[in-house]
């Protein structure tokens, strides 16, 4: 691709992920996001919810200063709590939506354009159940922010058999459940991720182009599947070209293409698209963002 890379898409990086030690909504958030907003490659960060108000309204500043985007993720609390919006026993999906609508009035206090959540667990006995009861904790959700202001609200496809067993999840349920919600609310999509391709064991080809209606969001990452004694094994989102993994330049050009062909890049209504990586127990946080900036440039070369 001749054409530079922001015409196409606003490039953000997964904070939380690139510095695993805030993935809890504390630790050195400041110190890592003054990193991230003084690299002028990023657009856009995405944060999971913060603990202290305080450490919020420096967030916000910073993010402000740095004339940045930002995303916010309630999927590393879903994933440590196991709440479960899809949950059959009533009393519990009402607890875990409650908990989302909670992250939901963070991201608005702190100017967020968009927030994304996970579905919860994948059982195939009890799938077609689950999937009604997503769809309206979804609605729900919905509903909640469009009240609030003009947020975009995106559910983020995980596996379903190999690490977070999520309902969406396989690409037949992911269209399903997507072409129901949106029906009622145009501010909801699909937040999809090249890392969890492999884990779907689906290409990028069978996984998006039968949403390429609801996507509004993505990630760029990579996967270990074929080792399960592999450190970086599962979702575990490691460097590209890391040791018995599954992508590097090739792979992430094969998606950028999908994801060029299908619209979804394009330069009147450019969509977030951002670098998951995280670093390994001896790796170098920055180097590893380095990577992944590095491969980025190679693949969009080559789309």
């Amino acid at each position: 691709m001749n054409e530079a890379i922001r015409q196409y898409m606003k490039v953000g990086l997964v904070h939380f992920m690139a510095y695993p030690a805030t993935i809890n909504g504390d630790g050195p958030i400041l110190k890592t996001l003054r990193e991230i907003a003084l690299d002028d490659y990023f657009e856009v960060v995405e944060i999971t919810p913060l603990r202290d108000r305080e450490i919020r309204k420096q967030v916000k500043k910073i993010v402000d200063t740095a004339h940045l985007e930002l995303s916010y993720a309630g999927m590393p609390g879903q994933k440590k709590t196991s709440r479960n919006i899809n949950d059959l026993n009533e009393n519990l999906r009402l607890q875990a939506l409650a908990d989302l609508k909670k992250e939901i009035d963070e991201a608005y206090e702190m100017g967020a354009q968009t927030y994304a959540f996970m579905s919860g667990r994948y059982r195939e006995d009890r799938k077609e159940e689950a999937l009604l009861a997503l769809i309206q904790s979804t609605k729900e959700l919905c509903a909640y922010a469009r009240a609030k202001g003009k947020m975009q609200i995106a559910l983020e496809v995980f596996d379903y058999d190999i690490e977070n067993y999520s309902l969406i999840g396989p690409v037949e349920l992911a269209k399903r459940y997507a072409q129901a919600v949106r029906e009622e609310y145009d501010h909801f999509g699909l937040l999809v991720d090249l890392s969890h391709l492999p884990q779907l064991r689906e290409t990028p080809a069978e996984s998006l182009i039968p949403v390429k209606d609801y996507i509004i969001q993505a990630h760029m990452g990579n996967a270990v599947i074929k080792d399960k004694s592999s450190p970086a094994y599962g979702d575990a989102h490691p460097r590209f070209g890391f040791p018995g993994s599954e992508h590097d330049v090739e792979e992430l050009t094969a998606y950028l293409r999908v994801l060029l062909s299908i619209g979804f890049l394009n330069k009147e209504n450019r969509p977030i698209v951002s670098l998951e990586v995280k670093p390994a127990a001896d790796e170098d946080p920055g180097l590893v963002i380095a990577n992944a900036k590095r491969v980025l440039n190679l693949a969009w070369d080559r789309v």
